[in-house]
């Protein structure tokens, strides 16, 4: 599985070999949810797709896709709505993924050091709350055209899992993405998301 990735200010590419590991409910946890099949009547609860999609039109849908090779040169997010995938007739399939990155900050505030600084901890439970303001300080911190900030994920960042059979993931909000890819020329796709989320992307070009 090879991601081309490549560095803004030197303007070379480089090419990241990355070995795809199968998506398991406790590996995937940090990018949102690997969902199986459960029994007829079984009640909902934590195991089941938790969802945000609260804020617009909700969209089910099939898309087909066709010549999803197994190399993406671009990542992308979405900042208000979780997004469900999974393969219609249950084939292989890769995503490469990122943890989410938004930061959060008072409308009002915008991107200053103190509104920065408030959000980092509110981000990561205090983790990285220094890495965020690193970022600040390089000026990696990007304003997006919908309102929002966020940092862009670093090649080293993604992995690559691998889904097949009757399961699907949920990327949780903000998770960085790039496919569904496939070996197969053409597959098709279960898809929720919003109406608008395929005209409010996020791309963030490694490249």
């Amino acid at each position: 599985m090879d991601g081309s990735a490549g560095g803004r200010q030197q303007q070379k590419k480089k090419v990241i070999s990355l070995k795809a590991i199968d998506a398991t409910p406790d590996n995937f946890r940090e990018y949102g949810q690997l969902v199986g099949a459960s029994p007829d009547g079984a009640r909902y609860g934590p195991l089941d797709a938790q969802l945000q999609l609260n804020l617009g039109t909700p969209r089910f849908y099939i898309m087909n896709l066709t010549g999803r090779t197994l190399r993406f040169n671009s990542i992308t997010h979405h900042a208000s709505v979780t997004q469900c995938l999974g393969s219609v007739g249950g084939q292989p399939w890769y995503l490469g993924v990122a943890r989410p990155s938004i930061v959060k900050t008072n409308e009002s505030d915008g991107c200053k050091e103190d509104s920065i600084h408030n959000a980092a901890k509110d981000n990561d439970d205090n983790e990285n709350s220094d890495e965020f303001m690193n970022q600040f300080h390089m000026g990696k911190i990007v304003h997006s055209k919908a309102g929002h900030y966020y940092i862009p994920p670093a090649p080293e960042d993604v992995k690559v899992f691998r889904v097949q059979g009757s399961q699907f993931l949920k990327l949780n909000v903000g998770t960085w993405h790039a496919g569904p890819l496939f070996k197969d020329a053409s597959m098709d796709f279960y898809n929720l998301e919003l109406s608008d989320t395929n005209v409010s992307l996020f791309p963030y070009p490694s490249s």
